[in-house]
């Protein structure tokens, strides 16, 4: 037997890996807008833009498509979703009914352990500048890396895989509008606010297991947010942005 040959199955297992590199490479991308919104994905670009098969890189997209980051259209193929004020309002209204009820269940049933995870988060977090332009695209993804954490672990205690898959989806689908805000922070045109006292005050909620205000402060940090950056984008948008008034 010639054991230096691959097997039908070490050669799935390779093209699924590829396939997964593929769509995390892509993911990033988009969720850091370096693929803007409503951008064509045309397969030699993106073989040359990671190295990767035409294979792996069209699973990779078909993955996309079906969690919502990627359109697939019959006669255009395939491109990244747009955004659209619409979409934004159902997305903040989905996670504040979400992790309203996550956040019960973890208040409810988290430990010692969970509470830990919360506090070393929100340090964590609290330490971690705002990026100082739009061009500070690492300090963004640094300070985006820690916010999804902090948010992660005020629900984690619910100990549900199911609410914890979902809300991954969501967070991710989040973070596309989010990094609007998040790059534009400085601007005077956008609406001031303290996050870190925001986070402050949810931590402190959470950790007195006060669950009403915990959850009232949730939806009034998600629903802020929202507001922010659809003030900011109906302030920017373009044709090509694909953004609804």
């Amino acid at each position: 037997m010639d054991i230096s040959s691959s097997s039908p199955r070490s050669d799935c297992a390779g093209a699924r890996t590829l396939a997964g590199q593929a769509q995390e490479l892509l993911r990033n991308d988009i969720l850091s807008g370096r693929l803007a919104p409503g951008q064509r994905l045309r397969s030699r670009e993106l073989q040359a833009r990671y190295g990767l098969g035409l294979s792996p890189l069209r699973e990779s997209l078909q993955r996309l498509s079906a969690e919502g980051m990627v359109i697939n259209d019959e006669q255009r193929g395939f491109s990244v979703a747009p955004v659209s004020v619409e979409e934004l309002q159902d997305l903040t209204q989905a996670r504040v009914a979400l992790e309203s009820i996550m956040l019960s269940q973890a208040l409810s049933k988290g430990g010692a352990d969970w509470e830990a995870e919360i506090v070393a988060a929100f340090h964590r977090l609290s330490l971690t500048p705002l990026p100082h332009s739009e061009r500070a695209q690492a300090d963004a993804s640094l300070w985006e890396l820690r916010h999804r954490a902090f948010h992660l672990a005020l629900v984690a205690g619910c100990e549900s895989p199911w609410f914890l898959r979902i809300h991954g989806q969501l967070v991710d689908q989040s973070e596309r509008y989010r990094r609007i805000r998040l790059l534009h922070h400085h601007d005077q045109s956008a609406q001031v606010r303290d996050v870190n006292a925001e986070h402050q005050a949810l931590m402190q909620a959470v950790l007195a297991r006060d669950h009403s205000r915990a959850r009232d402060l949730m939806a009034e940090h998600l629903e802020a947010t929202g507001r922010a950056t659809i003030d900011l984008m109906r302030a920017s948008a373009t044709p090509s942005q694909g953004v609804a008034r």
